[in-house]
């Protein structure tokens, strides 16, 4: 397997050259977070960790990509010929993927030279931010949904490698059925699907069209009754084929892509147990956002699954996450590490330097309390008491005593030593579960869909000390210099 090492921008290529022709490659350390909750949420699924691993683990240059950047008239032999022997070599910790979590905190923490870390920036950014983008968006669908299930028809909305990890994040997040059949060979995810409008017009009629279809699949009539007219075609035509079907021991399903998703599936539902066919399911569709699911799931519309694409796979109104890829501290003179950060005009861009650890404090019955952005060089261990601070105020905090809390749990793992992987490759199926029992440990007004509750993170004292002092010290260098 090879990963191109080309999926990186130019201007990441022109900089390594540039260090490696200044002998300026020291050791450094790079922080990947996001600043805001997608879809105005309170919460993010993380996703993408392992296929990010897979990745890494063959990422290089090929002799095409060689002879392509030599192409382009601005790389010198000697930097080529770096590339042609370059293996991916880091150190990297992360979140467990399917964890859920919050702004501010590091989700992915590369050890490695600055070389290297320019080389994945791309990458990294843009594994995570997709894929931690649409398993997000399906777990809060499928928490709209409530017991029903999602299935992800999401192939014609996300092209070719996206296609694919929108699967595969959907799958995370919660969503019980792929369209993409790719999908399902590669990950092992449930495929399934229904039939097209197509297929109904191609007949001479409605009710053949549902025949044909359920001879040829009796265990997975699932028939479109939308194509024509719902109630004064489709569902008589569907209830035919459906009593025909039951004889024989078998169900049907309808799926309707059109119309008042509110009103006609009641009127369908009515039919269908009039006539006996109370097994039969409904699935509904057309661009469908949590929403909309929420509010037919409230106001107690029958319906037994969904098919969602557009505003599944391509993240609705937000089109990507807005992790960023940030210098925390680099190697000095002497090899040892110093804190580094980025001080902006705009508060919320001003970063948290240093190596770092995030810790999750939950009570006896596991809930979730807040999350503490502590110095990888602390010990955080449960039974003492820790302040709390707010990243961009040194007035704003809290405490959290003893008594109040259980456990104290780090969230960053190890999960690659030398670019080589250190932990199993966990299967989607249990991943998927990890996210539903990760999402019980936060109380529900942290998930709702509208207006959640603020999950609190944190800077413990030694990280708030350390940032507002850079800030001081740069403040004081840039007086002098005026």
């Amino acid at each position: 397997m090879h990963v191109s090492a080309l999926y990186t921008d130019l201007y990441e290529l022109t900089m390594m050259q540039g260090y490696l022709a200044t002998n300026h490659n020291p050791q450094v350390v790079f922080d990947m977070f996001y600043r805001n909750n997608p879809f105005d949420g309170g919460y993010a699924v993380f996703a993408g960790v392992n296929d990010l691993i897979d990745k890494l683990e063959h990422f290089s240059f090929d002799k095409e990509d060689i002879d392509y950047l030599a192409s382009l008239g601005t790389f010198k032999k000697p930097f080529l010929e770096y590339l042609a022997t370059y293996r991916f070599h880091a150190n990297v910790y992360a979140f467990r993927e399917g964890s859920i979590v919050f702004p501010g905190e590091p989700l992915v923490r590369i050890h490695t030279d600055l070389v290297e870390a320019q080389l994945i920036e791309g990458i990294v950014l843009n594994t995570i931010n997709f894929q931690t983008l649409i398993a997000t968006k399906a777990a809060r669908m499928c928490r709209a949904a409530k017991d029903s299930a999602i299935m992800e028809f999401g192939l014609r909305r996300a092209q070719g490698d996206g296609a694919m990890a929108a699967s595969r994040a959907a799958y995370i997040g919660g969503c019980a059925i792929t369209s993409n059949t790719l999908a399902g060979k590669v990950y092992g995810i449930p495929v399934g699907g229904t039939m097209a409008h197509s297929w109904v017009m191609s007949f001479s009629s409605e009710l053949e069209a549902f025949r044909k279809f359920a001879e040829l699949y009796p265990d997975n009539a699932v028939l479109l009754i939308d194509t024509y007219d719902v109630l004064r075609s489709g569902i008589e035509n569907a209830i035919t084929v459906g009593l025909e079907q039951k004889k024989k021991g078998k169900k049907i399903g309808v799926r309707i892509d059109s119309g008042d998703l509110s009103y006609l599936p009641k009127e369908v539902r009515k039919k269908l147990d009039a006539a006996g066919l109370a097994d039969a399911t409904i699935t509904v569709s057309n661009d469908l956002t949590e929403d909309i699911v929420q509010q037919l799931v409230e106001s107690g519309t029958p319906i037994n699954s969904w098919g969602i694409g557009t505003h599944l796979v391509t993240g609705g109104f937000q089109s990507s996450l807005n992790g960023v890829y940030k210098l925390a501290a680099k190697a000095g003179e002497d090899g040892k590490m110093i804190p580094t950060m980025k001080i902006s005009n705009t508060t919320a861009k001003t970063t948290n330097p240093g190596i770092k650890q995030v810790y999750r404090f939950s009570d006896a019955d596991g809930q979730a309390l807040a999350d503490l952005v502590a110095l990888q060089s602390e010990e955080i261990v449960a039974g003492q008491k820790y302040t709390f601070y707010h990243p961009f105020s040194e007035a704003d905090f809290f405490q959290m005593k003893p008594g109040a809390y259980a456990k104290a749990e780090p969230m960053l793992v190890k999960q690659m030593e030398d670019g080589k992987r250190l932990l199993p490759e966990p299967k989607l199926k249990d991943l998927q579960q990890e996210v539903k029992e990760n999402l019980k440990a936060f109380h529900p007004t942290y998930l709702r869909l509208i207006n959640p509750h603020i999950y609190k993170v944190s800077l413990s004292q030694q990280l708030k000390n350390l940032k507002f002092g850079l800030i001081v010290q740069e403040r004081e260098r840039q007086f002098q210099e005026n």
